[in-house]
C-alpha cells in the first residue's frame, strides 16, 4: 500500500540530518511491503486536507524559520484540517515551534504560527544543548523511552491541559523548567529531539506509520515486528549518554 507523505519546506527546514527521519519511515514501510509516496511541499504548494496520510516538518535556524513562517501560517487551516481528519504528523524543533501559535526569535522577530499545538515559544538568552531522554506513553498503559539530541534557544510553554510528548528523564525539554518535552494533538507529534530522531527510536517510527495507515484504512493495522538489534543498540548508547548528563530542569 502507498503511504502518502507530505514533506513541508525540505529546502529550508532540513537542519541536523533530520531528513533521515523520512529515510527511516520509507525503509521500515518497505520492509513490510508498503511504499512511501513523498510529495515535497514548498512555498507555492497547498496542503489539501485528505491528500496526505503523514505530514513532516523538519527543523531550521531562526533565519530559515523566518523565511517560511508567514507562508506556513497562511496554510494553517489546511494543515489543521488535515490533522483533524486523521492525518499523522511529525514536527521537529523549528517545525515544532512554528506549529504552535507563534515564535519570537532570538533577535526579537515575531513569527506567526499555525496554531495546531496549544503552545507558544520565545527564544531565551542561553541555548539548551545535549542528549535528552524522555519517558512517553502514546498508547495507554505502555510507557517507552525516546532518546535524542536537543539544541534550541526556544522556551516552549504549553497551555494548561496540553498533552506533552513525554516527561523529561534527562535533558532540558521544552523550557528547562517544566519537566515536559514536546506536545501531542491526536496523531500529531511535535518535539525538539534531533539527531535524527527515528533511527534510534524505531518504535516511534512504527507508531507514526501505524497512524498514517489508520488514516488511509480507517483503523490502525498490526505492523509486523522487525529485527531492531542495531536500532536498540543505538537507543541504548544515546540513553546512556543522556542519563550520564542527568536532569537539567
Amino acid at each position: 500500500m502507498k503511504i502518502r507523505v507530505g514533506h513541508l519546506y525540505p529546502d529550508y527546514l532540513n537542519i541536523y540530518a533530520d531528513r533521515g527521519n523520512i529515510a527511516v519511515l520509507a525503509q521500515r514501510a518497505a520492509w513490510r511491503g508498503h511504499e512511501l509516496e513523498i510529495s515535497l511541499l514548498g512555498m507555492d504548494d497547498p496542503i489539501p486536507p485528505g491528500d496526505h496520510d503523514l505530514l513532516y516538518v523538519g527543523g531550521g535556524q531562526d533565519r530559515e524559520q523566518l523565511l517560511v513562517a508567514s507562508n506556513l501560517a497562511a496554510k494553517a487551516d489546511q494543515l489543521v484540517e488535515s490533522v483533524e481528519r486523521g492525518a499523522a504528523l511529525l514536527a521537529v524543533c523549528g517545525g515544532y515551534q512554528l506549529l504552535g501559535r507563534g515564535y519570537r526569535g532570538f533577535h526579537g522577530q515575531d513569527m506567526p504560527g499555525v496554531g495546531l499545538f496549544p503552545l507558544e515559544t520565545v527564544a531565551g538568552e542561553r541555548r539548551m544543548i545535549g542528549d535528552v531522554l524522555l519517558e512517553c506513553e502514546l498508547e495507554s498503559g505502555r510507557k517507552r523511552t525516546l532518546a535524542g539530541f536537543e539544541n534550541h534557544a526556544g522556551r516552549t510553554r504549553l497551555d494548561a491541559g496540553a498533552v506533552p510528548l513525554g516527561r523529561v528523564v534527562a535533558g532540558f525539554g521544552n523550557d528547562g523548567r517544566s519537566g515536559f518535552e514536546g506536545c501531542r494533538v491526536g496523531r500529531a507529534v511535535g518535539t525538539y529531539l534531533h539527531g535524527p530522531l527515528l533511527p534510534r527510536n524505531p518504535w516511534l517510527a512504527d507508531w507514526l506509520l501505524g497512524q498514517a495507515l489508520a488514516h488511509r484504512l480507517g483503523g490502525a493495522p498490526e505492523l509486523e515486528p522487525l529485527p531492531d538489534d542495531l536500532e536498540a543498540a543505538a537507543h541504548e548508547v544515546a540513553s546512556a549518554r543522556a542519563r550520564a548528563r542527568g536532569g537539567r530542569f
